[in-house]
């Protein structure tokens, strides 16, 4: 699935965005007890990774960035 641009409450611009993978999906429901997080995209901004929904551009307050992979 091709990138979105979206507005990301970080940043605080328009920037692009992907869907999440399969292992931060993972670690987003346990970090927040979701069923499902199918609706949720991370901006690939240089050093920013905050989490949107489609939506939404501020579904968690406090603002949660995924880590950086290993």
């Amino acid at each position: 699935m091709p990138d979105h641009k979206m507005y990301c409450y970080t940043c605080q611009s328009d920037e692009q965005h992907r869907r999440l993978t399969a292992e931060e999906k993972v670690y987003l429901k346990n970090r927040t007890g979701r069923k499902s997080v199918e609706d949720v995209f991370m901006c690939t901004a240089p050093n920013c990774r905050n989490l949107r929904t489609g939506f939404n551009k501020h579904p968690f307050d406090p603002v949660i960035r995924l880590p950086l992979p290993d």
